[in-house]
Parts: structure tokens; C-alpha cells; sequence
């Protein structure tokens, strides 16, 4: 079948559209008033939420990275567009694979927290190029977050680009933005996640349970990463509180 870009801009336009009033998603999904969080820093008194609770995702299957014997496990709560959420993407994050999940310390566990319908959108097209590879979607995600000055301009052409060089046929972009099953699982993720573990904006992440509300420098993600990894050596077993 011949591919229109017409088509898929209607499509991308359409998913754009719905909730218009809203302006974001956060308002009518999520049922609360959530924005990116931007720079943070660690806090003298860390707030825990149950780490086995939280590494439980019945609902959409995890992006998982890592091994799964690691003795402590982070979880990153965060939506496409958001600027804090690409920078920690962009610098942060690939010492921090190196340093620690690549060595087999920790293990990460990457969550889709879409803030508005484009967010969603390149969620969604992620999953469907992925097709279910942790590593892939990991390779997709960091097109999508190293360029998201470039195609939140124009998120319709922008992202056709990015899933046309991660192998996504354009028959199947289509296709993924009608997946209305997708779409409800990710949003019931991330509803889920907002009420059981208090998140209000991101990125928002868990290590080993230790909440951590925006995005911290590298030392400061060491220095909490390296706590936790003491604190689980000491007690194994009630990592969790």
C-alpha cells in the first residue's frame, strides 16, 4: 500500500487534538497538575516507597536494562517532551549505564510517563519499533530524547523521520498510532504510578526505592547510587521501606 504522509499527519494531528482543553494529559488522565521537574537535589532526609511494590508493573510489559541479579534497581519515571527528562537522557544517563547497570550493580527500569499527546505518541512509536527489545527501545528512545529540540517543532514529520531510521515501516506508523490498546496500557502505567507512588512531574526516580524528584548532576546520582549500594550490602534483605 502506498504510503501518505497526509494520512499519518491526520492520524499524529488527530492524537494531537483529543483533549484539546486539557492542553496536557496529566490534567484529565492523571488527575493531577504534573510538569517536568527539572534540576533537584538529593535531600538530607530520602523518602523510600516499597521497592517490591514498585518493581511490580502488571499492567504494560517494563523496559528493563541490566542484570536482573543487581543488587539495587532504579526506576525512571519520564515523559518524551520533557526538556529535564532529554537532558538527563542526553548526560546523565549514559555514565551512569557505564558506571553501574553495564556493571552489573544496578539494574534500570525505564517507565513512560507521558505528560501531553505528543509524549504519548512517541511512546507509542517507540513500543512499535522495539517490538518488545529492551536494547532497542533503548537505542529509539535516546533518538528520540538527543533530538527532541528538533522534532517537537514538528512532531509529525519529526517523528516519522526518527522511527523511519530506527525500521519502522511507514504501513506500520500508521498502524501504531491507532493502537488504542497501547495507548490505554501506557496511560493506566503511569496513572498507576501517580497514585501509588506520589509522582507529580519528571523525571521522578526510584533507587531502590529512594525517591528522587528531578534531575540531579552525576555527582549527586553517585553519591545516592553508592549509599544504596552500601545500605542493600548491609541489609539484603529490607532494602525496602
Amino acid at each position: 500500500m502506498a504510503y501518505s504522509s497526509k494520512r499519518s499527519n491526520r492520524l499524529l494531528h488527530s492524537m494531537l487534538s483529543r483533549r484539546r482543553a486539557s492542553a496536557a494529559l496529566a490534567g484529565v488522565v492523571l488527575g493531577a497538575a504534573l510538569l517536568p521537574a527539572g534540576m533537584a537535589r538529593a535531600e538530607d532526609k530520602p523518602e523510600y516507597v516499597n521497592k517490591a511494590l514498585l518493581e511490580k508493573n502488571p499492567i504494560i510489559e517494563d523496559i528493563v536494562l541490566g542484570s536482573k541479579d543487581a543488587p539495587i534497581t532504579m526506576v525512571e519515571y519520564a515523559s518524551a517532551t520533557c526538556p529535564h527528562c532529554a537532558a538527563f537522557h542526553v548526560n546523565e544517563w549514559p555514565v551512569i549505564r557505564k558506571e553501574y547497570v553495564d556493571t552489573g550493580k544496578m539494574k534500570f527500569i525505564f517507565r513512560e510517563f507521558p505528560l501531553d499527546q505528543v509524549a504519548l505518541a512517541a511512546f507509542m512509536l517507540t513500543r512499535c519499533a522495539a517490538k518488545g527489545d529492551a536494547q532497542k527501545y533503548e537505542a529509539v528512545l535516546d533518538m528520540v530524547m538527543k533530538t527532541q529540540r528538533d522534532w517537537a517543532k514538528n512532531p509529525k514529520e519529526g517523528l516519522m523521520k526518527i522511527m523511519r531510521l530506527a525500521g519502522l515501516p511507514d504501513e506500520q506508523f500508521d498502524k501504531c498510532l491507532k493502537d488504542e490498546a497501547l495507548a490505554r496500557k501506557i496511560m493506566n502505567s503511569a496513572r498507576s504510578g501517580s497514585k501509588a507512588f506520589g509522582i507529580q512531574s519528571t523525571p521522578t526516580f526510584f533507587i531502590n526505592g529512594r525517591k528522587v524528584v528531578g534531575r540531579l548532576d552525576i555527582a549527586s546520582f553517585r553519591k545516592i547510587i553508592d549509599e544504596e549500594l552500601k545500605r542493600a550490602a548491609q541489609t539484603p534483605q529490607k532494602t525496602a521501606q
